[in-house]
């Protein structure tokens, strides 16, 4: 390999590892608000299932109209009407970067602008072109838990 085609190579990687490397350190966890819940579930959850996953919050602590992220699991999980929760990877479909916050309705990623809605995390707006993936949770007793 010629010393030219080397040393684009090589500064393509860099780049491209900088690029990754600054995707997930930014924002924190999104919500606040309404503390009313109850425990009913919606597509994605399993209100009966004994509780086996990890406990990732209290139902009253997801806002209603808004969301919560988990940084640490990767897990967003938002609250579109009272008692109806859902969950969502926090990862972007789009540069793989994690979401920062939650707010008027969708889920907001920092890096490139993306926006999913709350409801079934279709792209509200790009550069994202494909929705975030649903997670299981189960809501139990007021808690709510990962798988």
């Amino acid at each position: 390999m010629n010393a030219r085609r080397r040393t684009v190579l090589t500064a393509g990687a860099a780049g491209a590892a900088a690029l990754v490397t600054s995707c997930g350190s930014s924002g924190d966890e999104g919500g606040g608000g309404d503390p009313t819940a109850s425990d009913t579930a919606s597509p994605g959850t399993s209100p009966d299932a004994s509780p086996g996953g990890e406990e990732l919050a209290a139902t009253s602590d997801i806002p209603v109209g808004g969301g919560t992220i988990f940084k640490e699991r990767k897990v967003v999980v938002t609250q579109p009407e009272e008692g109806e929760f859902k969950a969502f990877s926090a990862v972007c479909t789009h540069a793989q970067c994690l979401v920062s916050t939650v707010s008027d309705g969708t889920i907001n990623c920092p890096c490139h602008g993306s926006k999913f809605s709350i409801t079934d995390a279709a792209v509200e707006a790009g550069p994202a072109t494909r929705p975030l993936p649903a997670e299981q949770i189960t809501v139990s007793g007021g808690a709510i838990r990962l798988g």
